[in-house]
């Protein structure tokens, strides 16, 4: 318009007629990118129309008009349009918007339509403000704000749920129409989900970020089952309901119910009362038949509760007259008499012959025997002896000239009456002082021993070294040693070791200083570890920790039948506390079962005394203890002194005994010593038994089994079968013998043996073959064959522990742990934070089999670090990755597996050797 000289009038001369009429008038206009606009205007009747743009006339050249009439009027429509450029938009600086308007002429005068406005569209790209994620309760509100990016015109707001519009007309819960605000009145489980506010114009369009909206619903307990019934079908017991944390259960990391899911009562049963007589009545009138009758009844007391009823007659009857009553015309007193002078005659000649025979017999039993008892060197003259080594021996001094003692010239000693228990060999007075003394022959003075009659198993010699198959006829030549000639070594198990490898120390204590990077202190051999997480000691200081058995007797007394499960392990020091959970491991001996034990931890105060911490079905946030088959793993905050007791609360509970058997030779060296031990199958206690053998020269000669003692009182029996006949021979009235229920039951940690004295005929015999056979009365048996050579040079060097982790008592810092810190953080950091679908460390526990106690993990600060520190010190050996990798992708939160990342992340020495180790 700037180039257009000629000043156009504001009115023209017209004829008669009417103004302007405008049909059609100029719209706002919004320039896109550098695309022009076109304006137009149509007015009737019109001679001329012109665009003013800004004030200014537009040059009739930039003008397209176009001429018609109007067919019902005849009157002339005028049409015009321009076209408006975004360099003319841009040039114009002024206190408005670029505007143009028409001015259409007839001959009456001009009319002015309305201004149009012309503007450059646009739409920046980043939001105002985002949207942003939230965390609400079930039936909470939801407000989500968006304030879309600057733009011309303005943008239109759209929301997005999983990619997929919200329609708000479709659902009365949602309004979008509030400032472009999404509002959900009352938020459901399907509204979790990722929201992303979309703005548009005619320009382009913006997303805003995406915002995870997570609906939680926090867990709510069911009701409580009904009671169980009392376990105990006698006397006092438990029982026990349970509710669960399902009503409703907590789902995209809502908080888990507080409160104990387990809840226990005491009980009792009515015991079975067996019925008794009561006395007998006074006899009653004599009747015809010469008799009189007196009664009893069971009621003193009656039988209840499923008691059995009395034993016996109710009535008895017998002759009231002393004999004067007649029978077949004679007194009966003279019939009595006859009858009993027969009978008297007939029993006095039978027990006249059977005290000659018994006389006979007792005579060549007793010359037998002694005969038999001259060879061993020693004349038993208390029964104990019977028990060949459970119980103690009283033995008379040594004759003189016995071949089989060392120095059989010794005097008699009449004056001195000593107690041995274990083989014996005496060679003068210095040795039986040393013997009564030595720690090496501890009596079981207190053992009660039931002694079975004599039996051994004599079932021939073979070119082999097992003596099952069928016996040779005649004697075997004591000086052949064919037999044992052809025996192939047989493979041990890596269970077995050398006796000199195993550790002399009497205090079973580790030490080592710790810093805030932690580490894992263990002892040695014992199943007893101690794991110090990751920032449980604050930075810059350094504590000195020590982790120990107690060897001496415990205080820990437990009552009737409670057992002591493991050892009593001590940690320190106990004035300082931790910021992190730290893992505490004993073993036990339990064959784990809640329907069988109740289990216990206790702790010992300042003071000496014991005090229950918790019980493992416990729940509590003050600890954790996790149950495993071998060992308990237990979670604490405070060092001290701690112990496991366990209640048996029915007669199937199981308390699991390890079986081994060492062997040796004796002072004489014609006699071979075998010493069976039944120990709880606890490391500690093993090592304890290995220790002492180590002392007397034991070997070990087979690989332990395993033994599954029942509580139900019935007691253990071991025996030595199939011992070879015309090579060796056993003590008479020995190779059997039996231990009390009370005495294993509540051993308290102290290991029992039974020793077994065997004889070779001759030198020339290397080998022993035989069984030993270990069992319950009505229980579990185990048999361990033996088959070794009796000569040091000729035995295998064998190993005792499958996890000989002497050599790494204590370990620092990273190398101490399985999981690379690095793998840790990045786990604890996805796992910590809640997830839309849930997946969080309630999952990572529940794949880690820890399904129990979850609210103790809920208080803690990192609940996934708790549980990973778990992880590592119930895999301390195996360190099986693969398998946690497989439980975080199952999971679904990492699609690599652990192992490969470690691969490539973990360079030190010491976990790549720890790892070949099998640690």
């Amino acid at each position: 318009g700037n180039d257009n000289s000629e000043a156009l009038p504001e009115s023209i001369p017209s004829a008669p007629g009417t103004l302007p009429h405008f049909m059609e008038e100029p719209d706002d206009a919004y320039i896109i990118k550098s695309n022009p606009i076109v304006l137009r205007c149509k007015a009737m009747p019109a001679m001329q129309i012109f665009f003013k743009c800004n004030g200014e006339w537009v040059h009739q050249n930039e003008h397209v008009s176009e001429e018609s009439m109007d067919e019902t009027t005849g009157l002339k429509i005028r049409e015009v349009y321009i076209n408006v450029t975004r360099q003319q938009v841009e040039d114009f600086h002024g206190p408005e918007d670029y505007w143009c308007q028409c001015v259409a002429w007839s001959h009456l005068g001009t009319s002015k339509s309305r201004k149009a406005s012309v503007r450059i569209a646009y739409l920046r790209k980043n939001f105002e403000q985002d949207p942003q994620g939230k965390e609400v309760p079930i039936e909470g509100m939801i407000v989500l704000h968006c304030r879309p990016p600057e733009g011309v015109p303005a943008a239109e707001v759209e929301w997005l749920k999983n990619e997929e519009p919200i329609d708000s007309n479709l659902d009365e819960n949602i309004d979008t129409r509030a400032d472009h605000n999404l509002i959900i009145r009352q938020a459901r489980l399907s509204d979790s989900g990722n929201y992303t506010c979309m703005a548009a114009n005619i320009v382009a369009k913006r997303r805003s970020m995406s915002a995870t909206v997570v609906v939680y619903v926090n867990g709510g307990w069911s009701s409580w089952t009904e009671w169980s019934n009392c376990n105990a079908r006698c006397g006092r017991g438990w029982q026990k309901r349970s509710r669960t944390c399902t009503n409703p259960a907590p789902l995209n990391g809502g908080a888990f119910c507080e409160g104990m899911s387990v809840q226990k009562i005491t009980c009792t049963s009515l015991c079975p009362v067996d019925g008794n007589w009561e006395v007998w009545s006074e006899w009653s009138v004599c009747s015809p038949e010469c008799e009189h009758l007196r009664v009893r009844e069971c009621i003193a007391p009656p039988p209840r509760n499923g008691g059995k009823y009395c034993e016996g007659l109710s009535q008895e009857s017998e002759n009231c007259t002393e004999g004067l009553c007649i029978q077949d015309k004679k007194p009966l007193h003279e019939i009595k008499s006859q009858n009993i002078e027969n009978a008297s005659d007939i029993a006095l000649y039978s027990g006249l012959g059977a005290a000659v025979i018994a006389v006979a017999v007792l005579v060549v039993g007793v010359t037998l025997y002694r005969r038999s008892q001259s060879e061993y060197g020693v004349d038993v003259i208390d029964s104990s002896a019977l028990t060949g080594g459970f119980q103690t021996f009283n033995f008379k001094t040594v004759r003189q000239g016995n071949s089989l003692l060392l120095n059989s010239s010794m005097q008699p000693d009449l004056t001195v009456s000593r107690t041995y228990s274990g083989p014996i060999c005496l060679q003068d007075p210095m040795d039986k002082e040393l013997m009564t003394e030595s720690s090496l022959f501890n009596p079981l003075s207190d053992i009660k021993v039931k002694v079975h009659s004599s039996f051994m198993v004599s079932l021939g010699v073979t070119e082999r070294a097992e003596y099952h198959g069928k016996a040779h006829s005649g004697t075997f030549p004591h000086g052949n040693n064919r037999a044992f000639g052809t025996i192939q070594s047989r493979n041990k198990a890596t269970y077995i070791q050398n006796l000199s490898s195993i550790s002399t120390q009497s205090e079973l204590k580790t030490t080592a200083i710790f810093g805030h990077l932690g580490g894992r202190l263990v002892v040695p051999n014992t199943g007893v570890s101690l794991l110090i997480p990751h920032g449980a000691i604050p930075e810059e200081s350094s504590w000195e920790i020590y982790l120990a058995i107690n060897q001496r007797e415990s205080s820990l007394q437990p009552e009737g039948t409670d057992v002591l499960l493991g050892p009593e392990v001590t940690c320190g020091p106990s004035d300082v506390s931790v910021s992190t959970p730290f893992a505490l491991t004993i073993p036990h001996c339990a064959e784990v079962n809640s329907e069988h034990w109740s289990i216990h931890l206790k702790k010992r105060t300042q003071q000496g005394k014991w005090e229950e911490v918790m019980s493992v079905e416990e729940e509590t946030t003050s600890c954790y203890c996790l149950l495993d088959p071998y060992a308990c793993h237990i979670l604490l905050n405070s060092f001290g002194t701690y112990a496991l007791i366990g209640e048996p609360i029915s007669d199937c509970a199981v308390r699991q005994l390890k079986v081994a058997v060492f062997g040796c030779l004796s002072c004489n060296s014609l006699d071979y010593n075998l010493r069976v031990y039944c120990m709880d199958n606890t490391p500690c206690s093993f090592q304890e038994v290995v220790l002492d053998e180590r002392l007397q020269g034991g070997q070990l000669l087979e690989e332990p089994k395993l033994l599954h003692f029942k509580g139900n009182t019935f007691s253990l029996q071991i025996s030595v079968l199939d011992i070879p006949p015309f090579l060796w021979r056993i003590k008479p009235f020995t190779a059997c013998q039996e231990v009390p229920f009370s005495r294993v039951w509540c051993s308290n940690q102290k290991p029992l043996h039974c020793a077994f004295s065997l004889e070779r005929y001759t030198p020339a015999t290397t080998q022993l073959s035989c069984k030993i056979c270990v069992r319950q009365v009505k229980g579990h048996e185990q048999i361990l064959q033996i088959q070794t050579s009796i000569l040091e040079s000729e035995r295998e060097s064998i190993t005792f522990f499958a996890h000989d982790d002497s050599n790494f008592p204590a370990q620092m810092g990273a190398k101490a742990f399985k999981i690379p810190y690095s793998i840790r953080q990045r786990i604890c950091a996805t796992f910590d934070t809640p997830n839309a679908k849930g997946k969080d460390w309630q999952m990572l526990a529940q794949k880690n089999s820890i399904s129990r106690n979850l609210s103790y993990f809920a208080t803690q600060r990192s609940p996934s670090a708790v549980i990973l520190d778990l992880w590592e010190a119930r895999h301390q050996h195996d360190g099986d990755l693969d398998s946690l990798a497989c439980a975080l992708e199952e999971i679904g939160r990492t699609h690599s597996k652990i192992s490969d990342i470690t691969e490539t992340e973990i360079e030190e020495p010491d976990f790549n050797y720890s790892r070949q180790n099998g640690l």
